[in-house]
């Protein structure tokens, strides 16, 4: 009895070694591993930048000094896929280019863990973005004044705050956010592209502009409707001048969603 009892004992100590070992051999818990890359450099007031990212997030401030300021911060499940992940920015004489590489996704499995990247660029107001790309994750645009900025999103969120500059702005599915807390009167051109999602422009009273507003699958809501309808009749196509009109453009074309005008005074 004595003898059947250590041999059991054995074989559940060998069962909870065996058990043990496999465990180790699955994968990793799922445990974040981060490293943060930060560089200052001087640069021309009206440089061209261009940024490419493929998972993470894209926050662009514009600022008075002519300095541009990048923070990035990498993220991945394992010190390798951190260690591939690169930062690659280029400087040159009034040309600026931000890249990232990614390790190669795998063809199968349930599940990317190829890593992420968020940026916080800070530069010149008056520079000119003349490309920004993020695939999937979130795109801030604030307080840019140069001649043009053009930014393309493919799944994820959206937000231009503050930004009087002709800007460009294209996502393929995800939620668009136009934002003013004050109006000036100058010219300049925002055009908002969504193939599919949503779009949302938050203007104060006094701001002067041309809208042009479309969604063929979906509706507008508009708050600076002056007719006789009420403000909230919604409407697939919107051609108006507010307050006049002014030398401000806004055009927002969303394919498969819903656009709101909203009245916001700062």
């Amino acid at each position: 009895m004595r003898s059947a009892a250590i041999n059991r004992l054995k074989l559940r100590l060998i069962l909870a070694a065996l058990l043990a070992t496999l465990a180790s051999c699955g994968p990793p818990a799922d445990r974040v591993l981060e490293e943060t890359v930060e560089q200052l450099y001087t640069i021309e007031p009206t440089a061209n930048v261009t940024i490419r990212n493929r998972d993470g997030a894209i926050l662009v401030y514009g600022s008075n000094v002519n300095q541009m300021r990048v923070r990035a911060i990498k993220r991945a499940y394992t010190r390798q896929r951190l260690r591939q992940i690169v930062v690659d920015v280029s400087v040159q004489q009034g040309s600026i280019s931000i890249d990232t590489r990614f390790p190669a996704k795998k063809k199968w499995g349930l599940f990317d863990r190829s890593g992420t990247v968020d940026y916080t660029i800070v530069i010149p107001a008056s520079a000119t973005i003349s490309q920004l790309n993020l695939d999937a994750g979130e795109v801030l645009l604030d307080g840019l004044r140069g001649p043009a900025t053009r930014a393309q999103l493919g799944d994820g969120r959206m937000f231009a705050h503050n930004c009087f500059t002709d800007f460009d702005l294209a996502m393929l599915h995800g939620t668009l956010t136009l934002s003013y807390d004050w109006w000036e009167q100058r010219k300049f051109s925002a055009k908002a592209h969504i193939a599919q999602g949503n779009a949302w422009a938050f203007l104060p009273t006094a701001a002067a502009f041309h809208l042009f507003a479309e969604t063929p699958h979906g509706k507008i809501v508009n708050d600076f409707d002056n007719t006789d309808t009420s403000p909230f009749t919604k409407v697939p196509k919107i051609d108006m001048l507010v307050n006049g009109g002014g030398q401000a453009t806004i055009k927002m074309h969303v394919i498969n969603g819903n656009i709101k005008i909203v009245e916001a005074n700062p």
